[in-house]
């Protein structure tokens, strides 16, 4: 085995060391919000399905319309016949 002749000063390593503590913390952070953001991502596909599958049972009672989401009021979309 090779021996250890020569060492940086103590207070090179400690400066080494507390940039890998951040390092590692900015990391772990990271991780974090990836998975925040991986939930965040399903629940909006949820609500984004639910909300299709409304907008379908409002067609078939309602027909094809544009809704005003302000007063709830809405118009027939007339299709074109060309």
């Amino acid at each position: 085995m090779s021996e250890i002749k020569d060492c940086i000063e103590t207070k090179e390593l400690e400066k080494l060391q507390e940039s890998q503590k951040k390092f590692a913390a900015i990391k772990h952070d990271l991780g974090q919000l990836e998975v925040q953001k991986h939930g965040l991502l399903h629940l909006w596909a949820g609500i984004q399905e639910e909300e299709n599958k409304f907008k379908q049972e409002l067609e078939e009672k309602y027909g094809k319309i544009n809704i005003n989401l302000e007063d709830g009021s809405y118009e027939e979309i007339e299709e074109d016949k060309s």
